[in-house]
């Protein structure tokens, strides 16, 4: 009895598993509906990257040049600083020192002297001043302008790759698509069996079962830090671009007390870090953006090979 019940199980198993099976043109048709469409998504994931990479990129280049610039305004302000001390000793000289040992007729008259041998001189000197001071001015406007745009660049670099990943969506339509070729081989083995012509199926089966080695969260992965380095970026760009304009305001390059010299000098080696600070964040999010585009062409490759078969 025993026997008998075993055996009748072995032929019902069969037909059990075979009505889970679909038919050769249904699985064929599943794999279509979930498989195509996928490269168009991905084609449009690419070229955000590619959009972004070129963004990122000009924002570093903009930080880059506000770091430049702001090392050659550093320069001209040592100049103008030196030249300051040459013009006050100049002024002291000319002011004198009277002493009781000395008669002021004789003091005016040695003052008036160095004044008429010295006065080109003070001249010159004021002349080049003003010219270094206008040159400091214009270079700490351009630091200030080209920090901003990198502020700006960074800001829509970490908007365009926070969306720019792949979204449930579309995740889930790469495992339907998996799911559906795991299905199409089920049916191709058993529409062998029945002596069917497989080989469309196993043409499609050779292009798309790649999918199985497709690991999307290197593409969302890659997004997010491209988005977390624009975002610091930004951030650190902003307050380069509050402070550099703060430091090449009349109010603050006219205070030529001590501590005003100091603040000046303070606020313009602070501009030039966070210059920097902006130039890297925006290189390490063009590095992002470029292997992002690296991983998407990975599985955009697979895509186009898949939907070119089923097509």
């Amino acid at each position: 009895m025993r026997e008998r019940f075993v055996a009748l199980l072995c032929c019902f198993m069969p037909l059990v598993a075979h009505a889970d099976i679909l038919s050769l043109d249904d699985a064929l048709r599943a794999t279509y509906t979930a498989c195509v469409g996928i490269d168009d998504e991905l084609a449009d994931l690419k070229k955000m990257a590619g959009i972004n990479t070129a963004v990122t990129a000009v924002g570093t280049a903009a930080g880059a040049g506000a770091t430049v610039v702001g090392i050659v305004k550093v320069n001209k302000d040592k100049q103008i600083a030196n030249l300051e001390k040459e013009l006050e000793k100049l002024k002291e000289i000319t002011r004198g020192n009277p002493t009781p040992e000395i008669n002021r007729a004789e003091i005016l008259a040695r003052m008036q002297d160095y004044y008429d041998a010295n006065k080109d001189e003070k001249r010159d000197i004021e002349d080049e001043i003003e010219k270094l001071t206008k040159q400091s001015k214009r270079l700490g406007n351009w630091r200030t302008g080209l920090i901003a745009g990198s502020t700006a660049t960074n800001v829509a670099g970490a908007i365009i790759a926070g969306n720019n990943k792949v979204d449930k969506d579309l995740k889930a339509q790469i495992d339907d698509c998996k799911a559906s070729v795991s299905q199409l081989r089920q049916s191709m083995m058993q529409a062998r069996v029945n002596g069917e012509d497989v080989s469309e199926a196993q043409e499609i089966i050779a292009a798309c079962a790649e999918y199985d080695y497709v690991d999307v969260s290197k593409i969302n992965n890659r997004a997010k830090g491209a988005m977390i380095s624009s975002i610091v970026g930004a951030t650190t760009g902003a307050a380069g671009t509050v402070t550099s304009a703060i430091a090449n305001t009349d109010k603050t390059r006219n205070d030529n007390t001590d501590a005003g010299k100091q603040k000046e000098k303070n606020l313009n080696t602070a501009a030039n870090v966070l210059s920097g600070a902006t130039t890297v964040a925006s290189a390490t999010a063009t590095v992002f953006n470029a292997t992002q585009i690296s991983a998407i062409k990975k599985v955009a490759t697979i895509a186009e090979k898949c939907t070119g078969v089923l097509k």
